[in-house]
């Protein structure tokens, strides 16, 4: 039976109320978590650590790094014994709206982060050597040897989450301000977080209204359960209150394209809310803009990401005023105009707050990012 799209009116409606759906409404958590939650899809957080071998023990935690739209582009090769390179995949890339691999680049540098973090824990010290054939070749070579320190941080991996929710209305304490400050920027001014949360609202419709990059977007998006477990990368919609949408036919990807539909109007107002939500942002700024830069950045935020859980906080990277793409060029400028010094880089970007928890992400499991023997 053809399903009737959503009006525009009901729509509104459903957003206006404080809620889009109740999780009630929808049968709750409970019936989610029993019957459409993608157990498959979000396995490799259960089994990370759970190998024998050290390099394929260190690189299961290290799959659970964080990734702009959980692209996961990260290739593992253990085809020599008693290293690891570590590849970029070139079939994961966003070229409308990371034109320069700047933000997959970030990525790379959060994965190996996570993988030295996880090989001390193992008591190795991961000996890492970045770009040895320039950039064209293994973004790094790592070596495995005997003799490390445990990282504290290392206890909150398979907690952390990137939460994209609206915060709660609190201030972050002075102290976890001073603590977090060890990792990036913590700005807490009332002037300075209104003019950048605006920023970064604006920035996102920019991304949704320009066709190129919200059809990129949508492309990468996972409706459901069964297109989750079968891509476990992308932009999971999931979970009681989207699956509801769904089910009334508010939300797939013709509407989504249509931006005078009435699902593209959901998704702009909720969006709206979350940025609106916003007590505090952190900033990771670098030197310069190379390649090593955008690594140091990646593996700073993979720690600022795990300090923020330690503290029971929640992180939300909003750094589309950062990309390199012309339609975005002036934001870009106005983000380094009010956080950068003269050749320095604004990387991230994130909202940073107190929210309720989120579920973990989807991940490809380990053996789908490892060069095949």
């Amino acid at each position: 039976m053809k399903r009737k799209r959503l009006t525009r009116r009901k729509a509104l409606a459903l957003v206006g109320g404080g809620v889009v759906l109740s999780a009630s409404g929808w049968g709750g958590w409970q019936y989610y978590a029993r019957t459409r939650r993608p157990s498959r899809a979000l396995a490799p957080w259960q089994q990370a650590g759970g190998y024998d071998e050290p390099r394929r023990r260190a690189l299961s935690y290290a799959i659970l790094a964080p990734s702009p739209h959980n692209l996961q582009p990260w290739l593992a090769d253990l085809r020599q014994p008693g290293r690891i390179a570590i590849l970029r995949d070139p079939s994961r890339a966003l070229p409308e709206t990371d034109p320069y691999g700047r933000q997959l680049t970030i990525a790379m540098g959060c994965f190996l982060e996570l993988l030295g973090m996880a090989a001390a824990e193992d008591g190795q010290t991961a000996e890492i050597a970045l770009f040895p054939d320039g950039e064209d070749g293994p973004v790094a070579i790592v070596h495995l040897r005997p003799g490390a320190t445990p990282d504290p941080l290392f206890r909150h991996v398979l907690d952390r989450r990137s939460c994209k929710e609206p915060y709660e209305e609190r201030p972050v304490p002075d102290e976890m301000v001073r603590e977090l400050s060890e990792h990036a920027r913590v700005v807490v001014e009332p002037d300075l977080v209104r003019s950048l949360a605006g920023l970064a609202r604006v920035s996102w419709e920019v991304e949704a209204r320009t066709p190129r990059t919200l059809k990129e977007n949508v492309a990468l998006m996972r409706f459901g359960k069964a297109e989750i477990e079968a891509e476990p990368d992308g932009i999971a919609l999931g979970g009681p209150t989207m699956e509801g949408l769904m089910a009334v036919g508010a939300f797939d990807r013709a509407a989504l394209l249509d931006r005078g539909s009435a699902a593209f109007d959901v998704m702009m107002r909720l969006q709206d809310r979350i940025f609106r939500a916003t007590p505090a942002l952190a900033v990771v700024i670098t030197p310069g803009n190379t390649r090593l830069d955008q690594i140091e950045a990646g593996r700073r935020w993979l720690r600022l990401n795990l300090a923020t859980t330690a503290l029971g906080l929640s992180l939300h990277p909003v750094s589309q005023a950062l990309q390199e793409y012309r339609e975005l060029s002036m934001h870009r400028r106005r983000a380094h105009e009010l956080l950068a010094n003269l050749g320095e880089a604004v990387q991230m970007l994130g909202r940073l707050g107190f929210a309720a928890p989120v579920p973990p992400a989807p991940r490809w499991p380990l053996e789908r990012r490892l060069v095949p023997a």
